[in-house]
This record gives C-alpha cells, sequence and structure tokens, in this order.
C-alpha cells in the first residue's frame, strides 16, 4: 500500500470539522432540551418568581429571549 505524501495540508480534515459541527449541534439541542423541561417542570408561581411566564420558555431554551 502506498503512502500519499502529496496531499496539501489539511487535506482530509472536513470530515473532522463536519462531525464537529454535528456534535455541537447535537449538545445545542440537548441543552434546549434539557432547559425546555426543566423550566416546564416549575409552577406558574415560581416561573412569576424568576420574572418569567411560561411563553418566555421556547424563548429561553432557543437563547433568543431578552427582557425588554
Amino acid at each position: 500500500m502506498a503512502i500519499m505524501t502529496n496531499r496539501p495540508l489539511g487535506a482530509g480534515f472536513g470530515a473532522n470539522r463536519l462531525l464537529a459541527d454535528l456534535v455541537g449541534r447535537i449538545a445545542a439541542w440537548n441543552d434546549a432540551r434539557i432547559t425546555r423541561k426543566s423550566l416546564s417542570a416549575l409552577t406558574d408561581r415560581e416561573l412569576d418568581d424568576l420574572g418569567l411566564v411560561r411563553g418566555d420558555i421556547d424563548d429561553i431554551a432557543r437563547g433568543t429571549y431578552s427582557r425588554d
């Protein structure tokens, strides 16, 4: 079996970046899922104590929540 010595530096690492991106997306999805589940388990009173309403949960999980 021949060894390729004429590949450009960094060749073949596109798959590594793709895999790292996929793992990052899965981790972000899981973090959002856990956040959504945890906040949904709170009572309306507990959410109010935090200054939140039930409608804020999805925005918080997506990372798009802002207090205006």
